[in-house]
Protein backbone atom coordinates (compact mmCIF):
# COMPACT_ATOMS: atom_id res chain seq x y z
CA UNK A 1 0.00 0.00 0.00
CA UNK A 2 1.33 3.41 -0.98
CA UNK A 3 0.87 6.47 1.17
CA UNK A 4 0.47 9.76 -0.61
CA UNK A 5 1.81 12.85 1.03
CA UNK A 6 -1.08 15.07 1.98
CA UNK A 7 -0.72 18.62 0.70
CA UNK A 8 -1.09 21.06 3.56
CA UNK A 9 -2.98 24.19 2.67
CA UNK A 10 -4.32 27.23 4.44
CA UNK A 11 -8.00 27.74 5.07
CA UNK A 12 -10.61 30.48 4.99
CA UNK A 13 -13.02 31.01 7.88
CA UNK A 14 -16.28 32.74 6.90
CA UNK A 15 -18.29 34.33 9.70
CA UNK A 16 -20.74 37.09 10.61
CA UNK A 17 -19.33 40.05 12.51
CA UNK A 18 -21.01 42.03 15.31
CA UNK A 19 -22.83 44.15 12.70
CA UNK A 20 -24.30 41.08 11.00
CA UNK A 21 -22.03 41.38 7.95
CA UNK A 22 -20.17 38.46 6.40
CA UNK A 23 -16.36 38.48 6.58
CA UNK A 24 -13.51 36.06 6.05
CA UNK A 25 -10.12 35.36 7.61
CA UNK A 26 -7.39 33.37 5.86
CA UNK A 27 -5.19 31.15 8.04
CA UNK A 28 -1.83 29.60 7.18
CA UNK A 29 -1.22 25.90 7.80
CA UNK A 30 0.33 26.78 11.18
CA UNK A 31 -2.83 28.67 12.23
CA UNK A 32 -1.41 32.17 11.84
CA UNK A 33 -3.69 34.81 10.31
CA UNK A 34 -2.42 35.80 6.87
CA UNK A 35 -5.26 38.01 5.59
CA UNK A 36 -8.67 39.36 6.58
CA UNK A 37 -11.45 40.81 4.48
CA UNK A 38 -11.21 44.58 4.30
CA UNK A 39 -14.97 45.00 4.30
CA UNK A 40 -18.13 43.28 5.48
CA UNK A 41 -20.67 41.87 3.04
CA UNK A 42 -24.45 41.90 3.48
CA UNK A 43 -24.76 38.71 1.46
CA UNK A 44 -22.71 35.56 2.10
CA UNK A 45 -22.45 34.95 -1.67
CA UNK A 46 -20.54 38.22 -2.08
CA UNK A 47 -18.19 37.21 0.71
CA UNK A 48 -17.59 33.84 -0.98
CA UNK A 49 -17.00 35.66 -4.28
CA UNK A 50 -14.27 37.80 -2.70
CA UNK A 51 -12.57 34.59 -1.52
CA UNK A 52 -12.73 33.25 -5.08
CA UNK A 53 -11.11 36.47 -6.32
CA UNK A 54 -8.32 36.08 -3.74
CA UNK A 55 -7.70 32.48 -4.77
CA UNK A 56 -7.61 33.20 -8.51
CA UNK A 57 -5.59 36.43 -8.39
CA UNK A 58 -2.64 35.02 -6.46
CA UNK A 59 -0.44 34.55 -9.52
CA UNK A 60 -1.30 38.00 -10.86
CA UNK A 61 -0.07 39.98 -7.87
CA UNK A 62 3.12 41.99 -7.54
CA UNK A 63 5.15 43.09 -4.54
CA UNK A 64 5.57 46.86 -4.20
CA UNK A 65 8.29 48.21 -1.92
CA UNK A 66 7.84 51.63 -0.39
Amino acid sequence: MFRTKEKKVGKYKVYKDHRGEWRWTFYAVNGEVIAVSSEGYRDERNCQHSITLMKTSGDATVVVEE
